[in-house]
């Protein structure tokens, strides 16, 4: 193979366990010019490295067609609609399936009963091969495509019994006497178990999938790009080019990355960097896509597009990260990776045992309870109830998570929650609201509060700045009258002076101050008290003197504390990481009882410090809500992202707290961790009818037909486990 590879990132639908990683990995690794398969099942997708001198693209995926997955469309506004057809596509097959096996189950009930109708054979007949090549016809192929690259799983395993149950019942009509009606009800619910299993599975992917399309804007990206002629056209976002004039208004999300042209606004880098203060962006400034802007109108020269973008080279990295991201294997795909072979060699040495061994000690083989014998080991070894031991139990948390306003979006999140050691906390809109808001107010000379924030808000009420608005914003909430300001001036990263009445106004920093003739020495003490607290603080004069100082920061969420608190009391580390500086950093941690501290951390680097913690050997959870956060929620063993934040951080997660909640980390850790003890004991109660069932009918002792009522049986079990009694989601 030569030095040049690409790579290949491809959407699926139809995968159902690890079996299909297991199918896909061995199919495309061993296609000429493929070198490296990733794939992962909770996100169905799959990241192929291959040559292109040897193999071309729509090869890899003519070979993913053919083993019986489907490609799906990268846009995700097409992929969910995509999702929503599969599942009535499902459904529909589900419920013919159903409906034709209703008058199997009918006559079955009469031929107990001793009331066998004429003609019942053939009808039961024509339905079995109705359900198998219609319904089921998908599960032959996805068998056939296995079988021929020498891949064995439960497909296989299904037609085995599908198929022997079609022969031993012709066989009975042609050749021996007995039962054949039993023989063709086996291939009749096997296959409709088997497309039941598929549905589930397909629901509890879906659930989260739909729910969280909500959470996401779906429309097409746009961006307003200025024409030669100083005309303005809105154009996909796939469409500007490098060095297009573009405009963005007040309140609006910058698209691209790019240089200010003209104008000056404050800049909401929030959700992108992690800074909690919107940044003043005038000429020359560069501004990030992903952006607010929030004040004045921007035109801004693009200098980045497609691939090189930020936002494009987030998404990308996000998009390899989670391919490429070690499945954790689910408790019984690692018993079914074992379970198939063991099941077809039972069945095989139930042949023999009934054929050799009479024929060595009596002379003569007994074919009939060699087919009855291996015919009920491949239906009571098929592992449906086993199939579904997970997603039920997925279903029950998921539903349970829910109703907390959690959605859990992939298996792997129930099993690893239950050794998650340390929560990593993002801060700027995570562990706080992401709004700058007025925490305290130091009056001076004589001035009490209210007239501070009168004066102060007056002024004010002309700015655009978000600081300005959080004085407003306290100034209303307190029902404090305000003035209309007059000479009103901006100074541009200093701060706004004017007049209030008779008196001149002046809000802003130190130096601002300073050009009116108030000095810095007369508040030294209390400016450095508030700043080591982590707050923008803006001092306030009226007529050359101080009369007050407002302390401005980005306030700690409600459930904040109460969430910390919860968490060392599992026994759980906490941890903040932020790009703010270390001293607004270690104030938050100080208020809340945050363990330990990463500030000033880059959002490039925010995954390698996950990593660097799971180096040491814990299970880490991560609690983001930027695209800043993306990488760092894909490195996590947990992803959780918060349902306000970006598209980015959400689609990165494996669980998503509706609305901004933080006490819903708490809950998604009990409600994963008692789940996974619910899919423990779904895998014994369907084991323990597998591993019972299967010896027996080795020896001849099981008919078929009880083969399939203990297989349905089993079934019927895990679903009265799963869903039989209610749970507050309380369990450890």
């Amino acid at each position: 193979m030569s030095e040049k590879r690409e790579k290949l990132l491809v959407k699926l639908g139809g995968m159902q366990c690890s079996f299909c990683t297991e199918s896909i990995t061995r199919a495309l690794s061993r296609m000429e010019g493929v070198a490296e398969v990733s794939v992962s099942l909770s996100h169905e997708e799959a990241l192929i490295q291959y040559d292109p001198e040897q193999i071309a693209p729509i090869d890899i995926k003519d070979t993913l067609r053919s083993i019986g997955f489907k490609i799906r469309d990268p846009d995700k506004t097409r992929f969910f609609e995509e999702e929503e057809e599969e599942l009535r596509h499902e459904r529909l097959r589900l419920i013919i399936s159903g409906l034709l096996a209703l008058p199997v189950v009918a006559l079955m009930v009469l031929m107990w009963t001793g009331l066998m109708l004429n003609g019942t054979m053939f009808i039961v007949l024509a339905i079995a091969i109705m359900i198998m090549f219609g319904p089921g016809f998908y599960i032959k192929r996805m068998a056939g495509a296995s079988l021929r690259r020498g891949i064995l799983n439960q497909h296989v395993l299904l037609e085995f019994a599908a198929f022997g149950g079609l022969m031993g019942g012709l066989v009975g009509f042609v050749i021996q006497p007995w039962p054949t009606v039993d023989f063709f009800a086996v291939s009749v619910f096997v296959t409709l178990y088997h497309i039941l299993s598929g549905y589930v599975s397909l629901i509890v992917r879906t659930r989260s999938s739909q729910a969280i399309r909500k959470l996401m804007d779906l429309q097409p990206a746009t961006a307003r790009v200025i024409t030669p002629d100083g005309q303005e056209t809105e154009v996909p976002i796939e469409d500007v080019q490098a060095g297009n004039l573009v405009r963005v208004r007040p309140g609006e999300s910058i698209p691209v990355d790019g240089v200010v042209e003209h104008g000056s606004s404050t800049v909401d880098q929030s959700l992108v960097t992690g800074e909690s203060i919107p940044v003043l962006k005038s000429q020359g400034d560069e501004v990030i896509g992903g952006s607010i802007n929030q004040g004045g109108t921007l035109v801004i020269r693009v200098t980045r597009i497609g691939e090189e973008s930020f936002l494009q080279k987030v998404a990308m990295h996000i998009r390899e990260a989670r391919a490429l991201k070690p499945n954790i294997i689910i408790l019984v795909d690692n018993v079914l990776k074992y379970f198939v072979r063991g099941v077809l060699l039972s069945a095989f040495l139930a042949f023999v045992l009934w054929t050799i061994l009479p024929l060595i000690f009596i002379g003569q083989p007994d074919f009939s309870r060699a087919i009855f014998a291996t015919l009920a080991v491949l239906v009571m070894g098929y592992p449906c109830a086993l199939g579904m031991a997970t997603p039920l139990a997925m279903i029950r948390g998921g539903g349970l998570a829910a109703q907390k306003g959690v959605l859990i979006r992939s298996g792997e999140a129930f099993q690893v929650f239950k050794d998650i050691r340390i929560v990593v906390f993002d801060k700027t809109g995570t562990l706080t609201k992401g709004k700058p808001e007025v925490v305290e107010v130091i009056v001076k000379d004589g001035h009490d509060e209210r007239a501070v924030l009168a004066l102060a808000g007056s002024l004010e009420i002309g700015s655009e700045h978000p600081l300005g608005c959080a004085i407003v914003e306290r100034a209303l909430e307190m029902d404090i009258e305000l003035q209309t300001a007059e000479d009103f001036r901006a100074h541009v990263g200093l701060g706004v002076s004017g007049r209030v009445g008779v008196d001149t106004i002046v809000v802003g920093s130190p130096s601002l101050l300073a050009q009116y003739g108030v000095s810095k020495d007369d508040y030294p003490d209390d400016m450095v008290r508030l700043q080591e607290q982590g707050f923008t603080t803006v001092a306030v004069a009226k007529d050359g003197k101080l009369i007050g100082l407002i302390a401005i920061g980005d306030t700690l969420k409600e459930d904040a504390r109460e969430t910390i608190k919860k968490l060392h009391s599992m026994g759980i580390k906490s941890v903040i990481m932020t790009g703010d500086n270390e001293r607004t950093a270690q104030a938050i941690a100080r208020k809340i009882g945050i363990d330990e501290v990463f500030a000033g951390v880059m959002p490039q680097d925010k995954s390698n410090k996950v990593w660097h913690l799971q180096k040491q050997g814990y299970r880490v959870a991560m609690v983001g809500d930027g695209i800043n956060d993306a990488p760092a929620l894909m490195q996590a063993d947990v992803g959780i992202a918060i349902g306000a934040g970006s598209d980015i951080a959400i689609e990165s997660a494996d669980v998503v707290l509706i609305g901004d909640r933080l006490s819903g980390v708490v809950d998604a850790y009990v409600i994963g961790k008692s789940s996974y003890s619910k899919i423990k004991q779904n895998i014994a109660l369907a084991f323990s009818f597998n591993g019972v069932g299967i010896p027996i009918a080795v020896i001849g002792l099981l008919h078929p037909v009880w083969a399939m009522i203990a297989m349905a049986s089993s079934v019927t079990t895990v679903l009265l486990n799963s869903f039989g009694c209610r749970s507050t989601g309380r369990e450890s």
